[in-house]
Protein backbone atom coordinates (compact mmCIF):
# COMPACT_ATOMS: atom_id res chain seq x y z
CA UNK A 1 0.00 0.00 0.00
CA UNK A 2 1.29 3.44 -0.87
CA UNK A 3 2.15 5.47 2.23
CA UNK A 4 2.22 9.27 2.15
CA UNK A 5 3.35 12.12 4.31
CA UNK A 6 2.19 15.72 4.30
CA UNK A 7 4.82 18.21 3.19
CA UNK A 8 5.29 21.45 5.08
CA UNK A 9 5.03 24.18 2.49
CA UNK A 10 6.57 27.58 3.01
CA UNK A 11 5.17 30.46 1.01
CA UNK A 12 7.44 33.28 -0.12
CA UNK A 13 6.69 36.55 1.67
CA UNK A 14 6.84 38.61 -1.49
CA UNK A 15 6.82 37.49 -5.12
CA UNK A 16 7.19 39.58 -8.25
CA UNK A 17 3.81 40.19 -9.88
CA UNK A 18 5.33 39.99 -13.33
CA UNK A 19 8.39 38.32 -14.81
CA UNK A 20 11.40 40.61 -15.14
CA UNK A 21 11.44 42.61 -18.32
CA UNK A 22 7.90 41.88 -19.43
CA UNK A 23 6.80 45.50 -19.04
CA UNK A 24 8.89 48.67 -19.38
CA UNK A 25 9.88 50.47 -16.21
CA UNK A 26 7.95 53.64 -15.45
CA UNK A 27 9.62 55.88 -12.86
CA UNK A 28 6.55 58.09 -12.73
CA UNK A 29 4.19 55.25 -11.92
CA UNK A 30 2.64 55.51 -8.47
CA UNK A 31 2.11 51.75 -8.21
CA UNK A 32 3.25 48.60 -10.07
CA UNK A 33 1.84 48.27 -13.54
CA UNK A 34 -0.23 45.18 -14.36
CA UNK A 35 1.63 42.37 -16.11
CA UNK A 36 0.67 40.92 -19.49
CA UNK A 37 -2.31 38.64 -19.76
CA UNK A 38 -3.27 36.02 -22.31
CA UNK A 39 -6.24 36.78 -24.54
CA UNK A 40 -7.88 33.36 -24.62
CA UNK A 41 -10.04 32.61 -27.67
CA UNK A 42 -11.60 29.45 -29.11
CA UNK A 43 -8.94 27.38 -30.88
CA UNK A 44 -9.12 27.04 -34.64
CA UNK A 45 -10.79 23.72 -35.21
CA UNK A 46 -8.95 20.96 -37.03
CA UNK A 47 -10.23 17.51 -38.01
CA UNK A 48 -9.62 15.06 -35.20
CA UNK A 49 -8.74 11.43 -35.67
CA UNK A 50 -11.23 8.85 -34.43
CA UNK A 51 -8.99 7.98 -31.50
CA UNK A 52 -8.60 11.63 -30.53
CA UNK A 53 -12.31 12.37 -30.69
CA UNK A 54 -13.09 9.33 -28.56
CA UNK A 55 -10.43 10.19 -25.97
CA UNK A 56 -12.14 13.31 -24.61
CA UNK A 57 -15.07 12.90 -22.20
CA UNK A 58 -18.30 14.69 -23.04
CA UNK A 59 -17.95 16.97 -20.01
CA UNK A 60 -14.52 18.24 -21.11
CA UNK A 61 -14.39 22.03 -21.44
CA UNK A 62 -13.71 23.44 -24.87
CA UNK A 63 -10.06 24.26 -25.63
CA UNK A 64 -8.97 27.88 -25.81
CA UNK A 65 -5.81 29.19 -27.47
CA UNK A 66 -3.73 32.32 -26.96
CA UNK A 67 -0.31 33.87 -27.40
CA UNK A 68 2.12 35.60 -25.08
CA UNK A 69 4.71 38.05 -26.40
CA UNK A 70 8.13 37.29 -24.90
CA UNK A 71 11.74 38.42 -25.37
CA UNK A 72 13.85 36.39 -27.77
CA UNK A 73 16.84 36.97 -25.46
CA UNK A 74 16.00 37.27 -21.78
CA UNK A 75 19.27 39.14 -21.25
CA UNK A 76 17.82 41.87 -23.50
CA UNK A 77 14.20 42.03 -22.33
CA UNK A 78 13.46 45.19 -24.35
CA UNK A 79 14.82 43.70 -27.57
CA UNK A 80 13.27 41.51 -30.26
CA UNK A 81 10.22 39.47 -29.27
CA UNK A 82 8.35 36.37 -30.40
CA UNK A 83 4.90 34.93 -29.75
CA UNK A 84 4.60 31.87 -27.52
CA UNK A 85 1.58 29.74 -28.52
CA UNK A 86 -0.53 28.39 -25.63
CA UNK A 87 -3.72 26.39 -25.08
CA UNK A 88 -5.87 25.61 -22.07
CA UNK A 89 -8.98 23.79 -20.93
CA UNK A 90 -10.66 25.50 -18.02
CA UNK A 91 -11.46 23.73 -14.76
CA UNK A 92 -14.91 23.63 -13.16
CA UNK A 93 -15.46 27.04 -11.57
CA UNK A 94 -16.92 25.52 -8.42
CA UNK A 95 -13.87 23.32 -7.71
CA UNK A 96 -11.02 25.24 -9.37
CA UNK A 97 -7.75 25.52 -7.42
CA UNK A 98 -5.60 27.13 -10.11
CA UNK A 99 -3.70 26.28 -13.28
CA UNK A 100 -1.63 23.17 -14.00
CA UNK A 101 1.01 23.76 -16.67
CA UNK A 102 2.13 20.76 -18.70
CA UNK A 103 5.69 20.67 -20.07
CA UNK A 104 5.76 18.66 -23.32
CA UNK A 105 8.52 16.20 -24.18
CA UNK A 106 10.38 15.43 -27.35
CA UNK A 107 12.18 17.73 -27.72
CA UNK A 108 9.69 19.21 -30.16
CA UNK A 109 6.35 17.90 -28.92
CA UNK A 110 3.46 20.35 -29.07
CA UNK A 111 1.86 21.24 -25.77
CA UNK A 112 -0.89 23.04 -27.67
CA UNK A 113 -1.81 19.83 -29.49
CA UNK A 114 -1.71 17.95 -26.20
CA UNK A 115 -4.27 20.25 -24.64
CA UNK A 116 -6.48 20.52 -27.71
CA UNK A 117 -6.52 16.79 -28.51
CA UNK A 118 -5.32 14.93 -25.45
CA UNK A 119 -5.81 16.67 -22.10
CA UNK A 120 -7.51 13.50 -20.85
CA UNK A 121 -4.01 12.17 -20.10
CA UNK A 122 -4.79 13.83 -16.76
CA UNK A 123 -7.46 12.44 -14.44
CA UNK A 124 -10.97 13.84 -14.33
CA UNK A 125 -10.28 15.01 -10.77
CA UNK A 126 -7.27 17.06 -11.88
CA UNK A 127 -9.22 18.55 -14.77
CA UNK A 128 -11.99 19.62 -12.40
CA UNK A 129 -9.50 21.28 -10.05
CA UNK A 130 -7.03 22.86 -12.47
CA UNK A 131 -7.06 24.65 -15.77
CA UNK A 132 -4.88 22.40 -17.94
CA UNK A 133 -2.45 24.73 -19.73
CA UNK A 134 0.41 24.00 -22.08
CA UNK A 135 2.39 25.62 -24.88
CA UNK A 136 4.68 24.97 -27.79
CA UNK A 137 8.18 25.66 -26.43
CA UNK A 138 10.13 28.42 -28.16
CA UNK A 139 11.48 27.28 -31.51
CA UNK A 140 8.80 24.61 -32.01
CA UNK A 141 5.28 24.30 -33.40
CA UNK A 142 3.39 27.59 -33.23
CA UNK A 143 6.10 29.37 -31.24
CA UNK A 144 8.40 30.68 -33.96
CA UNK A 145 9.71 27.26 -35.07
CA UNK A 146 13.33 26.75 -36.06
CA UNK A 147 13.35 26.36 -39.86
CA UNK A 148 16.20 24.82 -41.87
CA UNK A 149 17.01 23.66 -45.39
CA UNK A 150 15.64 20.17 -45.88
CA UNK A 151 18.60 19.01 -47.98
CA UNK A 152 21.07 19.93 -45.22
CA UNK A 153 18.98 18.04 -42.66
CA UNK A 154 18.86 15.04 -44.99
CA UNK A 155 22.67 14.93 -45.17
CA UNK A 156 22.99 14.00 -41.50
CA UNK A 157 23.94 10.30 -41.46
CA UNK A 158 22.33 7.84 -39.07
CA UNK A 159 25.74 6.31 -38.33
CA UNK A 160 29.23 7.47 -39.32
CA UNK A 161 31.41 4.98 -41.19
CA UNK A 162 34.89 6.57 -41.28
CA UNK A 163 36.97 9.70 -40.66
CA UNK A 164 36.05 11.21 -44.01
CA UNK A 165 32.34 10.96 -43.22
CA UNK A 166 33.02 12.28 -39.71
CA UNK A 167 34.70 15.38 -41.18
CA UNK A 168 31.92 15.81 -43.73
CA UNK A 169 29.31 15.64 -40.96
CA UNK A 170 31.08 18.30 -38.91
CA UNK A 171 31.24 20.54 -41.99
CA UNK A 172 27.59 19.94 -42.88
CA UNK A 173 26.49 20.66 -39.32
CA UNK A 174 28.24 24.02 -39.51
CA UNK A 175 26.39 24.80 -42.74
CA UNK A 176 23.15 23.63 -41.14
CA UNK A 177 23.57 25.89 -38.11
CA UNK A 178 24.25 28.88 -40.35
CA UNK A 179 21.26 28.05 -42.55
CA UNK A 180 18.91 27.58 -39.59
CA UNK A 181 20.07 30.87 -38.08
CA UNK A 182 19.53 32.73 -41.35
CA UNK A 183 16.04 31.31 -41.86
CA UNK A 184 14.89 31.44 -38.23
CA UNK A 185 16.41 34.69 -37.07
CA UNK A 186 17.79 35.59 -33.66
CA UNK A 187 15.60 33.07 -31.84
CA UNK A 188 17.71 30.22 -33.26
CA UNK A 189 20.46 30.96 -30.73
CA UNK A 190 18.00 31.13 -27.81
CA UNK A 191 15.94 27.92 -27.87
CA UNK A 192 17.73 26.40 -24.86
CA UNK A 193 15.80 25.19 -21.81
CA UNK A 194 17.11 27.98 -19.57
CA UNK A 195 15.39 30.47 -21.88
CA UNK A 196 12.29 28.25 -21.90
CA UNK A 197 12.27 28.22 -18.09
CA UNK A 198 12.10 32.01 -18.10
CA UNK A 199 9.26 31.73 -20.61
CA UNK A 200 7.53 29.39 -18.17
CA UNK A 201 7.76 31.93 -15.37
CA UNK A 202 6.25 34.53 -17.67
CA UNK A 203 3.40 32.11 -18.37
CA UNK A 204 2.89 31.62 -14.62
CA UNK A 205 2.70 35.38 -14.11
CA UNK A 206 0.34 35.87 -17.06
CA UNK A 207 -1.96 33.17 -15.66
CA UNK A 208 -2.13 35.11 -12.39
CA UNK A 209 -0.59 32.22 -10.43
CA UNK A 210 1.47 33.17 -7.38
CA UNK A 211 3.36 29.90 -7.62
CA UNK A 212 3.75 27.30 -10.35
CA UNK A 213 1.99 23.94 -10.46
CA UNK A 214 3.75 21.92 -13.17
CA UNK A 215 3.83 18.45 -14.69
CA UNK A 216 6.70 17.76 -17.09
CA UNK A 217 7.09 14.63 -19.18
CA UNK A 218 10.37 13.24 -20.58
CA UNK A 219 12.26 16.19 -22.13
CA UNK A 220 9.78 18.43 -20.35
CA UNK A 221 11.37 17.35 -17.05
CA UNK A 222 14.47 19.38 -17.94
CA UNK A 223 12.18 22.40 -18.03
CA UNK A 224 10.76 21.60 -14.60
CA UNK A 225 14.22 21.02 -13.15
CA UNK A 226 15.62 24.24 -14.57
CA UNK A 227 12.61 26.25 -13.41
CA UNK A 228 13.02 24.93 -9.87
CA UNK A 229 16.69 25.97 -9.92
CA UNK A 230 15.98 29.48 -11.17
CA UNK A 231 12.76 30.22 -9.26
CA UNK A 232 12.69 28.00 -6.14
CA UNK A 233 10.34 30.28 -4.22
CA UNK A 234 7.80 30.21 -7.05
CA UNK A 235 7.37 26.43 -7.00
CA UNK A 236 4.10 25.13 -5.60
CA UNK A 237 4.40 21.59 -7.02
CA UNK A 238 6.54 20.09 -9.81
CA UNK A 239 6.14 16.57 -11.18
CA UNK A 240 9.00 15.07 -13.20
CA UNK A 241 7.57 12.08 -15.09
CA UNK A 242 10.23 10.00 -16.90
CA UNK A 243 12.96 12.34 -15.67
CA UNK A 244 16.15 13.07 -17.59
CA UNK A 245 19.51 13.32 -15.86
CA UNK A 246 21.13 16.51 -17.11
CA UNK A 247 24.49 15.89 -15.42
CA UNK A 248 25.98 13.34 -17.83
CA UNK A 249 28.91 13.67 -20.21
CA UNK A 250 29.18 11.99 -23.59
CA UNK A 251 30.18 8.51 -22.42
CA UNK A 252 27.80 8.32 -19.47
CA UNK A 253 24.92 9.63 -21.57
CA UNK A 254 25.41 7.01 -24.29
CA UNK A 255 26.13 4.14 -21.90
CA UNK A 256 23.02 4.78 -19.84
CA UNK A 257 20.89 5.04 -22.99
CA UNK A 258 22.31 1.78 -24.38
CA UNK A 259 21.66 -0.07 -21.11
CA UNK A 260 18.13 1.35 -20.91
CA UNK A 261 17.29 0.35 -24.49
CA UNK A 262 18.59 -3.20 -24.01
CA UNK A 263 16.62 -3.58 -20.79
CA UNK A 264 13.45 -2.66 -22.68
CA UNK A 265 14.30 -5.26 -25.34
CA UNK A 266 14.83 -7.88 -22.61
CA UNK A 267 11.44 -7.09 -21.09
CA UNK A 268 9.72 -7.38 -24.47
CA UNK A 269 11.35 -10.78 -25.06
CA UNK A 270 10.31 -11.94 -21.59
CA UNK A 271 6.72 -10.86 -22.30
CA UNK A 272 6.69 -12.77 -25.58
CA UNK A 273 8.00 -15.86 -23.80
CA UNK A 274 5.16 -15.84 -21.27
CA UNK A 275 2.21 -14.27 -23.12
CA UNK A 276 0.02 -15.79 -25.80
CA UNK A 277 -0.89 -12.21 -26.80
CA UNK A 278 2.55 -12.03 -28.42
CA UNK A 279 2.45 -13.32 -31.98
CA UNK A 280 5.97 -14.70 -31.51
CA UNK A 281 5.07 -16.68 -28.40
CA UNK A 282 6.69 -20.10 -28.48
CA UNK A 283 9.47 -18.94 -30.82
CA UNK A 284 12.99 -17.73 -30.04
CA UNK A 285 12.59 -13.97 -30.37
CA UNK A 286 16.33 -13.30 -30.08
CA UNK A 287 17.08 -15.67 -32.98
CA UNK A 288 14.40 -13.97 -35.10
CA UNK A 289 15.80 -10.56 -34.20
CA UNK A 290 19.38 -11.59 -35.01
CA UNK A 291 18.21 -12.71 -38.45
CA UNK A 292 16.41 -9.44 -39.09
CA UNK A 293 19.42 -7.43 -37.99
CA UNK A 294 21.71 -9.46 -40.27
CA UNK A 295 19.40 -8.76 -43.21
CA UNK A 296 19.40 -5.06 -42.31
CA UNK A 297 23.21 -5.09 -42.25
CA UNK A 298 23.24 -6.63 -45.74
CA UNK A 299 20.64 -4.17 -47.07
CA UNK A 300 17.97 -6.81 -47.74
CA UNK A 301 15.38 -6.04 -45.04
CA UNK A 302 12.23 -4.17 -46.10
CA UNK A 303 9.55 -2.58 -43.97
CA UNK A 304 6.25 -4.47 -44.44
CA UNK A 305 4.34 -1.27 -43.68
CA UNK A 306 6.15 0.70 -46.44
CA UNK A 307 6.41 -1.29 -49.62
CA UNK A 308 9.91 -1.52 -51.03
CA UNK A 309 11.56 0.60 -48.32
CA UNK A 310 14.79 -0.87 -46.98
CA UNK A 311 15.46 -0.65 -43.25
CA UNK A 312 19.00 0.16 -42.18
CA UNK A 313 20.28 -1.42 -38.94
CA UNK A 314 19.87 1.91 -37.15
CA UNK A 315 16.34 2.42 -38.48
CA UNK A 316 15.33 -1.12 -37.48
CA UNK A 317 16.57 -0.44 -33.95
CA UNK A 318 14.96 3.01 -33.80
CA UNK A 319 11.50 1.89 -34.92
CA UNK A 320 11.60 -1.12 -32.61
CA UNK A 321 12.70 0.97 -29.66
CA UNK A 322 9.87 3.47 -30.25
CA UNK A 323 7.32 0.68 -29.94
CA UNK A 324 8.60 -0.14 -26.45
CA UNK A 325 7.17 3.19 -25.19
CA UNK A 326 3.66 1.80 -24.59
CA UNK A 327 2.89 -1.80 -23.66
CA UNK A 328 -0.25 -1.71 -25.82
CA UNK A 329 2.09 -1.44 -28.82
CA UNK A 330 3.94 -4.64 -27.98
CA UNK A 331 1.54 -6.99 -29.79
CA UNK A 332 1.82 -4.82 -32.90
CA UNK A 333 5.61 -4.89 -32.61
CA UNK A 334 5.57 -8.69 -32.44
CA UNK A 335 3.35 -8.80 -35.53
CA UNK A 336 5.64 -6.37 -37.39
CA UNK A 337 8.74 -8.42 -36.58
CA UNK A 338 6.96 -11.63 -37.55
CA UNK A 339 5.90 -10.25 -40.92
CA UNK A 340 9.45 -9.13 -41.66
CA UNK A 341 10.79 -12.53 -40.65
CA UNK A 342 8.36 -14.28 -42.99
CA UNK A 343 8.95 -11.95 -45.95
CA UNK A 344 11.36 -12.78 -48.72
CA UNK A 345 14.37 -10.56 -49.33
CA UNK A 346 13.61 -7.81 -51.88
CA UNK A 347 14.94 -7.71 -55.39
CA UNK A 348 14.52 -3.93 -55.71
CA UNK A 349 14.08 -1.39 -52.95
CA UNK A 350 14.73 2.19 -51.90
CA UNK A 351 16.49 3.54 -48.78
CA UNK A 352 14.34 4.12 -45.69
CA UNK A 353 15.01 7.85 -45.69
CA UNK A 354 14.15 8.41 -49.34
CA UNK A 355 11.31 10.94 -49.54
CA UNK A 356 9.60 12.91 -52.27
CA UNK A 357 8.61 16.44 -51.33
CA UNK A 358 8.33 19.87 -52.85
CA UNK A 359 9.15 21.63 -49.59
CA UNK A 360 12.66 23.09 -49.54
CA UNK A 361 12.60 23.78 -45.80
CA UNK A 362 11.51 21.87 -42.72
CA UNK A 363 11.05 22.59 -39.00
CA UNK A 364 13.92 21.38 -36.82
CA UNK A 365 12.72 21.09 -33.21
CA UNK A 366 15.78 19.04 -32.22
CA UNK A 367 17.86 22.24 -32.30
CA UNK A 368 17.16 22.72 -28.59
CA UNK A 369 19.05 19.52 -27.74
CA UNK A 370 22.36 20.85 -29.04
CA UNK A 371 21.91 23.99 -26.89
CA UNK A 372 21.17 21.93 -23.77
CA UNK A 373 23.82 19.22 -24.12
CA UNK A 374 27.55 19.35 -24.78
CA UNK A 375 28.49 15.90 -26.13
CA UNK A 376 31.88 16.45 -27.75
CA UNK A 377 33.55 13.75 -29.85
CA UNK A 378 37.10 14.49 -31.08
CA UNK A 379 37.31 12.27 -34.14
CA UNK A 380 36.02 9.12 -35.80
CA UNK A 381 38.20 6.91 -33.62
CA UNK A 382 36.49 8.18 -30.47
CA UNK A 383 33.07 7.97 -32.14
CA UNK A 384 33.68 4.37 -33.22
CA UNK A 385 34.69 3.47 -29.66
CA UNK A 386 31.33 4.81 -28.42
CA UNK A 387 29.48 2.74 -31.03
CA UNK A 388 31.41 -0.44 -30.12
CA UNK A 389 30.76 0.08 -26.42
CA UNK A 390 27.04 0.63 -27.07
CA UNK A 391 26.96 -2.70 -28.91
CA UNK A 392 28.52 -4.42 -25.89
CA UNK A 393 26.00 -2.83 -23.51
CA UNK A 394 23.09 -3.50 -25.88
CA UNK A 395 24.07 -6.71 -27.70
CA UNK A 396 20.61 -7.14 -29.23
CA UNK A 397 19.49 -3.61 -30.06
CA UNK A 398 23.13 -2.48 -30.71
CA UNK A 399 22.23 1.02 -31.93
CA UNK A 400 20.46 3.07 -29.23
CA UNK A 401 18.69 6.08 -30.82
CA UNK A 402 20.85 8.36 -28.65
CA UNK A 403 23.73 7.73 -31.06
CA UNK A 404 22.05 10.12 -33.48
CA UNK A 405 22.30 12.89 -30.88
CA UNK A 406 26.08 12.68 -31.23
CA UNK A 407 25.83 12.95 -35.01
CA UNK A 408 23.45 15.89 -35.14
CA UNK A 409 25.38 17.89 -32.52
CA UNK A 410 28.90 17.23 -33.83
CA UNK A 411 30.89 20.44 -34.00
CA UNK A 412 28.52 22.49 -31.85
CA UNK A 413 30.52 25.42 -30.41
CA UNK A 414 31.09 25.37 -26.67
CA UNK A 415 30.05 26.37 -24.17
CA UNK A 416 26.43 25.59 -24.97
CA UNK A 417 23.73 27.86 -23.56
CA UNK A 418 22.43 25.39 -20.96
CA UNK A 419 25.27 22.96 -20.19
CA UNK A 420 24.97 19.80 -18.12
CA UNK A 421 25.42 20.18 -14.38
CA UNK A 422 24.33 18.63 -11.11
CA UNK A 423 21.01 19.99 -9.91
CA UNK A 424 20.98 22.81 -7.38
CA UNK A 425 17.37 22.96 -6.18
CA UNK A 426 16.26 24.54 -2.88
CA UNK A 427 12.46 24.48 -3.04
CA UNK A 428 10.15 24.41 -0.03
CA UNK A 429 8.12 21.52 -1.41
CA UNK A 430 10.01 18.49 -2.80
CA UNK A 431 9.85 17.87 -6.53
CA UNK A 432 8.08 14.57 -7.28
CA UNK A 433 9.95 12.18 -9.60
CA UNK A 434 7.55 9.62 -11.12
CA UNK A 435 9.82 6.90 -12.52
CA UNK A 436 9.28 3.59 -14.32
CA UNK A 437 11.69 0.73 -13.62
CA UNK A 438 11.66 -0.46 -17.24
CA UNK A 439 11.30 2.89 -19.01
CA UNK A 440 12.84 2.42 -22.50
CA UNK A 441 13.95 6.05 -22.92
CA UNK A 442 14.37 7.77 -19.53
CA UNK A 443 16.09 5.01 -17.62
CA UNK A 444 15.37 4.29 -13.98
CA UNK A 445 19.03 5.01 -13.23
CA UNK A 446 18.44 8.57 -14.41
CA UNK A 447 15.52 8.95 -11.99
CA UNK A 448 17.56 7.64 -9.06
CA UNK A 449 20.45 9.98 -9.90
CA UNK A 450 18.10 12.97 -10.12
CA UNK A 451 16.61 11.97 -6.77
CA UNK A 452 20.08 11.84 -5.20
CA UNK A 453 20.94 15.27 -6.62
CA UNK A 454 17.72 16.75 -5.24
CA UNK A 455 18.18 15.18 -1.80
CA UNK A 456 15.46 16.33 0.59
CA UNK A 457 14.18 18.63 -2.16
CA UNK A 458 12.98 15.62 -4.16
CA UNK A 459 10.83 12.51 -3.69
CA UNK A 460 11.00 9.37 -5.85
CA UNK A 461 7.84 7.43 -6.71
CA UNK A 462 8.63 4.15 -8.44
CA UNK A 463 6.36 2.31 -10.86
CA UNK A 464 7.55 -1.29 -11.12
CA UNK A 465 6.29 -1.75 -14.68
CA UNK A 466 7.05 -0.78 -18.26
CA UNK A 467 6.64 2.10 -20.70
CA UNK A 468 7.86 5.64 -21.18
CA UNK A 469 6.04 7.36 -18.33
CA UNK A 470 3.79 6.01 -15.62
CA UNK A 471 0.91 8.39 -14.85
CA UNK A 472 -1.29 6.97 -17.62
CA UNK A 473 -0.17 3.38 -16.99
CA UNK A 474 -0.95 2.92 -13.30
CA UNK A 475 -3.95 4.01 -11.25
CA UNK A 476 -1.69 3.84 -8.19
CA UNK A 477 0.72 6.35 -9.73
CA UNK A 478 -2.14 8.54 -10.91
CA UNK A 479 -3.60 8.76 -7.40
CA UNK A 480 -0.23 9.55 -5.82
CA UNK A 481 0.57 12.25 -8.39
CA UNK A 482 -2.91 13.75 -8.05
CA UNK A 483 -2.58 13.91 -4.25
CA UNK A 484 0.72 15.72 -4.67
CA UNK A 485 -0.58 18.20 -7.25
CA UNK A 486 -3.90 18.89 -5.53
CA UNK A 487 -2.99 18.81 -1.82
CA UNK A 488 0.84 18.74 -1.89
CA UNK A 489 0.92 15.31 -0.26
CA UNK A 490 4.37 13.88 -0.91
CA UNK A 491 4.84 10.08 -1.21
CA UNK A 492 6.84 8.52 1.60
CA UNK A 493 10.45 7.56 1.08
CA UNK A 494 10.66 4.35 -0.94
CA UNK A 495 7.07 4.56 -2.17
CA UNK A 496 6.30 2.33 -5.14
CA UNK A 497 3.41 1.09 -7.26
CA UNK A 498 3.10 -2.47 -8.60
CA UNK A 499 3.40 -3.24 -12.30
CA UNK A 500 0.25 -3.48 -14.40
CA UNK A 501 0.42 -6.61 -16.56
CA UNK A 502 0.56 -5.68 -20.27
CA UNK A 503 -2.11 -8.33 -20.96
CA UNK A 504 -4.65 -6.77 -18.57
Amino acid sequence: MLRVRKSAVGWAVALALTAAGLTPASPAAARPQPGPTIDWRPCATEPESESESESEPESESEPECGILSLPVDWNQPRGERFDLALARRAADKATRKGALVFGPGGPGDSGVDRVVNGSSRFSADLRRRFDIVSFDPRGTGGSHPVICARDLLARQPQLIADQAQFDATVANNALLRADCRARTGALYDHVDTTSAARDLDAVRAALGERQLTFHGSSYGTLLGQRYAELFPNRVRAVVLEAAMDHSLGTRAFLDSQAFTAENAFDEFVAWCDRSTACGLNGRDVRVIWAGLRARAESGTLTDPDRAGVVLTPFELARLTHKKFYDTWRWSGLADWLGRMDAAASPTTASPADATTTVEAVAPYPFAVFCQDWSLPVRDYREYAAHVRRAALLAPDLRYPPALFALVTCLGTPSPVANPQHRLRVRTDVPLLIAATVHDPASGYDWARTVARQLGRHGALLTYEGWGHGSYSSSLCVERAVDAYLIDQVVPARGASCPAVDPDV
